[in-house]
């Protein structure tokens, strides 16, 4: 029988506490406990993440959190076989923290010690719920990341297009507070949508038709902007999101279908996998659109569970769970990487005088 590997991990890079315990055996891998704590309330006054105020509700309850992970998985303290914290992209002082903290547990279990590409928990996020093998395409959309890559392996990603300006989860965000629904709005705008006409207000959909995969939406959230002053009622708050709901969908079927095509390109690739993960992969709408165009195009389509699709522990543990298997580890003394970038070679790409190849 084979060894069960138990992985703690720790995740805090932006404004959730949270810790998780996996196990894997026989090949299975199975979460023993993933405890979120979020800090909408830390910031609600402010409508948006006030850094300092995020690492300093991280200090004050990672060890909590962490201490009720390890309660509910029902194992002991030493049989944890490594521990994996997130060491960037993110806020750097909130970054610290749970790094800091990974790192002292590492130390004093004397147990491995793994340092995890937040983006990368994202990307193999849905294998716990799905049969996920290399390569396949992967569209990330979170709050602060969107682009389309290629994964090869694990490490190993080469980037096909991003966005130049705002993350499509900022997007979010952005125009929830501009219709005045309250922080956090992002993930509010399609229960308003719901209630709205999608075609009542016009909007646009930045370099379309050009630059390749990549994807712009600062020119949407402007546009919003400026019809703010017709924002009188509710129904007007309902209809506009609506009208954006539509377009992102919009923009994001056009911009997959160049994406599947740049990577049925890459060395004629046979496994047509297409998996979307992040925050606003538990967008419905997103989430139907993109399915059915993959459908159309004979691609599977994965996404993670919905429980999995925001910023959590399990998904760093697993990273973990798998750099574990091929005994990548990591020394005491690495750093945090605010900027960490899956594809390390690719280029950095933001601001309206970014040139896009038509």
């Amino acid at each position: 029988m084979n060894k069960k590997i138990t992985v703690l991990g720790i995740e805090s890079s932006c404004d959730e506490t949270a810790a998780s315990i996996i196990q894997e055996e026989n090949g299975k891998v199975k979460i023993l406990s993933n405890i979120i704590s979020s800090q909408f309330d830390v910031h609600k006054e402010f409508g948006g993440v006030v850094p300092e105020l995020a690492a300093r509700a991280h200090v004050e309850k990672i060890d909590l959190i962490t201490e009720k992970a390890i309660s509910e998985s029902k194992i002991n303290i030493n049989q944890i076989d490594a521990i994996a914290a997130t060491a960037g992209p993110g806020l750097i002082v909130c970054l610290t923290v749970g790094l800091n903290f990974g790192k002292t547990i590492a130390a004093s279990l004397n147990k491995p010690f793994i340092a995890v590409n937040h983006l990368e928990g994202h990307a193999i996020s849905p294998k716990f719920n799905s049969e996920l093998n290399f390569p396949y395409l992967l569209l990330l959309i979170s709050g602060g990341h969107t682009q389309y890559l290629l994964v090869e392996g694990l490490g190993n990603y080469k980037r096909l297009g991003t966005t130049i300006d705002d993350a499509l989860g900022e997007a979010f965000d952005k125009t929830a507070k501009i219709i005045g629904i309250e922080f956090p709005g992002g993930p509010k705008i399609e229960k308003y949508a719901e209630r709205g006409n999608k075609e009542r207000f016009k909007l646009p959909k930045p370099i379309l038709n050009r630059g390749g995969c990549n994807l712009s939406f600062a020119g949407l959230k402007t546009a919003i902007l400026r019809m703010q002053p017709k924002i009188k009622n509710q129904k007007d708050r309902f209809d506009l999101a609506a009208s954006f709901q539509k377009t992102i969908e919009e923009i994001l079927v056009e911009k997959t279908k160049v994406a599947f095509q740049m990577y049925l390109n890459e060395n004629n690739y046979f496994n047509k996998t297409f998996v979307v993960a992040g925050g606003v992969a538990a967008n419905k709408g997103i989430k139907s659109r993109l399915t059915k165009l993959s459908a159309d195009n004979k691609f599977e389509c994965l996404f993670p569970d919905l429980s999995l699709c925001g910023d959590n522990a399990a998904m760093i543990a697993l990273v973990g769970l798998e750099k574990f298997k091929n005994k990548t580890f990591n020394e005491l003394n690495f750093n945090v990487n605010p900027r960490w970038q899956l594809d390390e070679k690719a280029e950095f790409l933001k601001g309206a005088g970014v040139k896009i190849e038509s």
